[in-house]
């Protein structure tokens, strides 16, 4: 192995740079064919010494967090990642989301998948959105990699206990377009990879930054990532829990809190040669409130406000998508595949106005958060900075935005 593919220093893995073997071998660390796989629990992080928004007193919105701040503060959501890092030309991998620990195939929840703008390669989706239910676990990759993982995913299912007669599938696989900081062509993501994300999805806190399918991607002109949020209702509203994933790959104008960050940091859209404003998102909610696929389409069409008030103006050149879900199933004893009807008891429409402001502000966090957490990375074509830590924290404490 050349020594050049040996440069993957971190807490979790670590490399020797003369043997190019690991240091810390274990289930962080797998080390094959010369590419690093580091292979992230949720509760590890490659950016750890970077903070999250709050760390840094931003706190966004009224509505208080859950306990981690994550999408795994709803009950039975589960996180699993692996990133890929070879020298500087691949910076991928996987993040997959799972309703709950249990066979997703057969234990289905109700979903919705919302549009904001389709320049995007979101398999699944057509299905989702006929039948309002989510039968995969939710895997978010690049783009070129959307067809292995698809079939990685479906290896998955089809390998389930108790699906030994399933014929039809539908996987679920997301993506944004690393092909800057990743040598995208040679779509390095393989099935083992996806299958590890899945199996060793787990609930607690989730790794953020250059992790998991974040590791490649670049927002506002800065590095992007994975980044997570929650939110959770007062008891006279429900006492239910929003949680959010996003993997952030796109551009516009840099806004925190309403900060002109972007601007006076001068990397924005439309400032000379900065970009093109084009790039991605994939905004991933989680929820245990009682919704069905009509009220989950409406809760995840106000997760696009949460990414408005962060600076994008979803370009031409953006696939912005948001995959929403319930983890509440049907109350009905009955699950058999003959039953004639569902009785889920659904929150009314005069009650989901605070799950909208919920996932509005805890969309805009994670995004925050997933600009935050990720440090520089060098990749194939070029370099993507991490966000300015000192220079945001001052210009958000110039225009009062920052709690002490």
């Amino acid at each position: 192995m050349a020594r050049e593919d040996c440069r993957m220093r971190n807490d979790e893995c670590r490399i020797d740079p003369t043997s190019c073997e690991p240091i810390r071998v274990g289930p962080l660390c797998i080390l094959h064919s010369g590419l690093i796989i580091l292979s992230l629990l949720p509760s590890a992080s490659l950016g750890a010494q970077r903070p999250r928004a709050r760390d840094l007193g931003i706190v966004v919105g009224i509505l208080p967090p859950g306990p981690l701040d994550a999408i795994t503060d709803v009950a039975g959501v589960r996180v699993g990642q692996v990133t890929l890092a070879r020298a500087d030309s691949v910076n991928t991998g996987v993040t997959a989301v799972l309703a709950h620990g249990g066979n997703v195939f057969r234990e289905k929840v109700r979903a919705a998948v919302v549009v904001g703008n389709a320049f995007g390669k979101l398999a699944g989706s057509t299905q989702v959105n006929e039948l309002g239910e989510l039968e995969s676990p939710i895997v978010l990759t690049c783009t070129l990699c959307v067809p292995r993982a698809a079939d990685a995913v479906l290896t998955y299912l089809l390998g389930l206990p108790g699906n030994e007669d399933v014929r039809s599938a539908n996987p679920v696989v997301a993506e944004t377009n690393d092909g800057f900081l990743n040598d995208i062509r040679s779509r390095p993501i393989a099935e083992r990879d996806v299958l590890e994300a899945i199996r060793m999805a787990a609930s607690g806190p989730v790794a953020e930054g250059a992790v998991g399918a974040g590791r490649g991607t670049v927002a506002f002109g800065w590095k992007g990532g994975i980044g997570t949020a929650s939110r959770r209702l007062p008891e006279r509203l429900g006492a239910w829990t929003v949680g959010v994933l996003v993997q952030t790959n796109f551009g516009g104008v840099l806004s925190i809190n309403g900060a002109p960050v972007g601007r006076e940091l001068g990397q924005y859209y439309l400032k000379g040669d900065v970009g093109d404003g084009g790039g991605s998102v994939i905004i991933v909610v989680a929820t245990d409130a009682p919704l069905d696929h009509r009220l989950l389409e409406r809760l995840g069409r106000r997760a696009l406000a949460g990414l408005a008030r962060t600076g994008s103006s979803m370009s031409n050149g953006s696939g912005d998508y948001v995959i929403a879900f319930s983890t509440r199933r049907p109350a009905s004893s009955d699950q058999s595949p003959t039953r004639l009807t569902d009785t889920t008891a659904l929150v009314t429409n005069d009650a989901m106005s605070p799950l909208f402001e919920a996932v509005i502000e805890a969309t805009e966090e994670a995004i925050y958060n997933s600009l935050l957490r990720a440090e520089t990375v060098r990749g194939f074509r070029g370099t993507a900075r991490g966000l300015p830590i000192d220079s945001t924290v001052a210009i958000l404490r110039r225009h009062g935005l920052q709690r002490q």
